[in-house]
């Protein structure tokens, strides 16, 4: 019986740093092999650390009891795709929901997390947010590396379109609220800084916007953090306290002893089941208090 390699918290520092840092993929591998202990076990320990496409989704996309279709809508840079669930059969107005990917782009997991809320009963836009450059490709290496490309403002303008195309859609109640991950938790926030028509706003492990951004927040925020997320967690402090200053509606929780990415259940190394089932909860009773 093949014995399953032990990763270290050191595995998957390097692993963040590989993802959203200066780390390299050479530099990666070579650090990772020096911590594994070998080449050989550096191999099978990689694909544990990144997320795995193979995984099965908790909604398959041909699910009877939603209805999904690739759409497309005007943005602030042109023509923006994205992914349109709806519970199936649905005649009321539904509460609408923007889901923003993590730096890999519009991936499967995230269309599978727009399924996911569909189920719940909302209406779910998950935005392809490098559509201006031509849309997420199949390598995931290259998805990463054209973030970079993409400009900061346009970006957010892109999003806030895609608030304004929900909150118009036939489908929906009106109300729209965002959730992000990653990068996506990022965008969350700047969203809410930049549009004072966001009705709520869930952002996971996401960057924080600056202090003097704060005062132009609207929507209620609903934070969750990754207690061994150094990285982003040392922008907390000082999100909290101007949120405080400035009287915000906002709830932060930190899940202790888990990592970034945390909610992706198509990373075995970094997921975390109690957690991301508890922030999901969250997440839900959030939505629906906020958009209903």
């Amino acid at each position: 019986m093949t014995r399953k390699p032990t990763i270290t918290q050191a595995m998957i520092d390097a692993y963040d740093e590989y993802t959203h840092l200066t780390l390299d993929r050479r530099r990666f591998m070579n650090r990772l092999t020096k911590l594994a202990g070998s080449s050989a076990a550096a191999a099978v320990i990689a694909p544990m650390l990144a997320a795995s496409s193979a995984k099965a989704a908790m909604v398959e996309a041909g699910d009877q009891r939603i209805s999904g279709e690739d759409v497309s809508f005007d943005g602030a840079t042109g023509a923006m795709s994205g992914y349109f669930v709806t519970p199936a059969g649905a005649s009321d107005p539904l509460p609408a929901v923007i889901v923003i990917h993590e730096n890999r782009g519009l991936n499967e997991h995230i269309r599978d997390v727009a399924r996911r809320l569909a189920l719940e009963g909302f209406a779910a836009l998950a935005v392809d947010f490098l559509s201006p450059l031509g849309g997420t490709p199949e390598d995931e290496d290259r998805a990463r590396a054209m973030f970079g490309e993409l400009d900061g403002a346009a970006t957010v303008a892109n999003a806030a379109a895609a608030r304004q195309f929900l909150a118009g859609h036939d489908a929906t109640n009106g109300k729209v609220g965002a959730v992000g991950f990653c990068w996506g938790g990022g965008l969350v926030n700047y969203l809410a800084v930049a549009d004072t028509g966001l009705n709520a706003a869930v952002a996971y492990y996401g960057r924080q916007p600056a202090a003097e951004d704060v005062p132009a927040i609207e929507a209620p925020l609903l934070l969750h953090y990754a207690g061994l997320d150094d990285r982003i967690n040392a922008g907390i402090d000082a999100y909290r306290a101007a949120l405080e200053q400035n009287g915000k509606e906002f709830t932060i929780h930190v899940y202790e002893g888990v990592n970034h990415a945390f909610n992706n259940d198509t990373s075995e190394a970094r997921y975390d089941k109690t957690a991301a089932e508890l922030a999901w909860s969250r997440t839900l009773a959030f939505f629906r208090e906020k958009l209903g």
